[in-house]
């Protein structure tokens, strides 16, 4: 008897878990963007979110909560009911440099939340102001070895893609170039262009600009390949630092406990929206490289992420807290 009650609850639970997924989505699904609101991030979402409201047939809020390095935002996704009701945007920020930036966290990024997919890659650009002879990477190498210390390099703040992305590219060239952080990339890049400081590891939407008009000089981008934004300009690896490659991106995961069902089915939803052939013209416009890959592929995608900068953050001594 006992036996048959058991089997009968679990059958029960199954059943329900079941039911609720066949009905998903009854009402309207809220996406978290950890960062301000007309952000890239949260405008990436909001391109995405459209596909998403015609998908899954209901209406998709998007909300902007900035805050502690993003991790406000996804405090608030790693709280919230494992129902399929609340999506969070997780950044390189949040689930891979903050867990080693700050002292300590509030939410647990590798056990909280349930991945759904990768959205988007985005590689940074480097860029020199004019007074820098260097016309590539190998003879910026070169200048910077004959003028240690004298090469400042800004960011848009300390561990953001821009500060590790070149920390990484010192460390792997023993460069001695000080990093002088900012409160965000304009301000940066007004004084990288006004030669207070030097170089800056930045994104393409606010750098290409600038470098179109003459005021900054690029010298490679900070993927693994060449970005089809600007097919022209070499990636840092194939200018002679091998091995190298840094690309922010952003991605999709649920509050950890939601039902494999929901997961798959939002899913299927984000991937056909990145395939849409307009989406995918309006996110290469931005320098943004769509990819939809499977929660699993994504998860892995995370933990390799994390390792990597955690070893850069160490190495560089940043901290926040």
């Amino acid at each position: 008897m006992r036996f048959q009650l058991a089997f009968i609850s679990i059958f029960s639970v199954l059943a329900s878990t079941q039911l609720h997924a066949d009905e998903y989505p009854s009402k309207p699904i809220r996406i978290i963007v950890p960062a301000a609101a007309a952000g890239p991030t949260e405008i990436t979402t909001r391109l995405l979110a459209v596909e998403l409201t015609k998908s899954l047939k209901q209406p998709i809020v998007v909300e902007a909560k900035p805050g502690g390095g993003g991790n406000l935002g996804m405090n608030a996704v790693a709280k919230a009911a494992p129902d399929g009701y609340t999506i969070g945007i997780a950044t390189i920020g949040t689930h891979a440099i903050n867990q080693t930036l700050y002292k300590t966290m509030p939410f647990d990024p590798a056990n909280d939340f349930a991945p759904i997919t990768l959205l988007v890659q985005y590689p940074l650009i480097f860029v020199v102001n004019p007074s820098v002879p260097a016309k590539n990477v190998k003879e910026f190498i070169a200048y910077a070895k004959d003028n240690p210390g004298k090469l400042n390099r800004a960011s848009g703040g300390s561990g953001t893609s821009m500060h590790l992305s070149g920390e990484l590219f010192q460390s792997m060239t023993e460069l001695d170039m000080p990093h002088i952080p900012y409160k965000g990339s304009a301000p940066a890049l007004t004084d990288l262009v006004g030669g207070q400081v030097q170089l800056m590891f930045d994104s393409m939407i606010t750098a290409l600009p600038l470098v179109k008009d003459g005021k900054l000089r690029a010298l490679a981008v900070t993927g693994a390949k060449r970005s089809p934004a600007v097919p022209d300009i070499p990636t840092i690896a194939e200018s002679g630092v091998p091995g190298y490659g840094a690309v922010g991106w952003i991605g999709a995961v649920a509050p950890a406990g939601t039902p494999p069902e929901i997961i798959n089915k939002l899913n299927a939803a984000f991937v056909a929206a990145l395939k849409n052939p307009e989406i995918r013209t309006r996110l290469l416009a931005q320098a943004a490289e769509p990819v939809g890959n499977s929660p699993t592929e994504f998860g892995a995608f995370m933990k390799l992420e994390t390792i990597k900068w955690s070893k850069t953050v160490k190495d560089s001594g940043a901290s926040v807290d």
